[in-house]
């Protein structure tokens, strides 16, 4: 058996507890000669204070609803299907993207802000395309994010070849999504250059997702003159999502939190297995107190 509090945020109250002595105390005055006289003056020595803190104790302890269990749990929320398409081209070779480590290159950076913002998807099946000429599928569908972060680390730069197939890397992100079963299907394509290689073009892969409800959200590496603006904004826009251009490592972490805001991740509840509420004993102590100095004001006041 176990015992925690189900709002232990009511707690907080316990802080007024030094009010029941000094709150009112500085408004008085007192003109005395004897030392005697003050320590029967003392609040601190007063019992009525105590028992008033004690009910206060006992039902602030009652509101944050005190129970014994016997497990707890994790109450898994499904979330939605996400797909990080990354682009592995040669391009992506390029340092000088972060500038903190102007020797780590964009491929490198993309990936470690990846990871950062996979951690954060608790509740999404999350997979993984790596593209260049070709596309494939570097993790499947997982909600186990450290295999996933795993299998990220094993890609590097050329992996996939050196052209960027964009639409052959939206299809296979949708192939790899249709094994979810997830309301939400998202795909965020991240890349840094022009569609030059492939079987399918990037219209033709967007046109199938929007048929889907697939959202994508692109996001554009680098100077702009490198990558097609144009072709970006009209995937993300054709299938209701947003497009993004980002010309450093920090302004992909912020991208990365904007996303995380658009899209949230469901929250992973805890739940215990047979509760037994204990609010009735700090209740019943309070109101036998309570009662206990009801009775002793009415005989005082006689």
């Amino acid at each position: 058996m176990y015992f925690t509090f189900d709002y232990k945020y009511f707690f907080i109250l316990l802080l007024f507890i030094p009010c029941f002595w000094w709150c009112k105390q500085y408004s008085k005055t007192y003109y005395f000669s004897k030392i005697d006289w003050i320590k029967k003056q003392s609040p601190l020595l007063s019992w009525e204070p105590w028992v008033k803190i004690a009910i206060f104790s006992l039902m602030v302890i009652a509101l944050a609803k005190p129970f014994v269990y016997d497990a707890a749990g994790n109450s898994h929320k499904k979330g939605r299907d996400l797909i990080l398409a990354i682009d592995a081209s040669g391009s992506m070779a390029q340092s000088g993207f972060d500038s903190k480590d102007r020797f780590k290159n964009k491929y490198e950076s993309t990936i470690e802000l990846a990871k950062a913002f996979t951690k954060k998807r608790l509740d999404d099946n999350m997979g993984v395309v790596v593209f260049g000429t070709f596309a494939y599928t570097a993790s499947p569908l997982t909600y186990d994010l450290e295999a996933l972060n795993y299998l990220l680390d094993m890609t590097n730069v050329g992996i996939a070849g050196e052209s960027t197939a964009i639409g052959d890397a939206l299809m296979q992100s949708m192939r790899t999504l249709s094994f979810g079963e997830a309301k939400n299907k998202v795909i965020i394509l991240l890349t840094d250059g022009y569609h030059n290689a492939g079987n399918t073009s990037p219209k033709t892969a967007v046109a199938k997702a929007k048929e889907k409800g697939i959202k994508i959200y692109t996001i554009g590496i680098g100077k702009k003159s490198d990558y097609d603006v144009s072709m970006l904004q009209t995937i993300a826009k054709k299938s209701n999502a947003k497009s993004y251009a980002v010309d450093s490592a920090e302004g992909l972490k912020k991208v990365f939190k904007e996303i995380d805001k658009l899209e949230p991740s469901q929250i992973r509840g805890e739940h215990y297995l047979n509760q037994k509420l204990l609010i009735l004993f700090p209740l019943s102590i309070a109101a036998l107190l309570l009662l206990g100095w009801i009775l002793y004001e009415r005989r005082r006041s006689l």
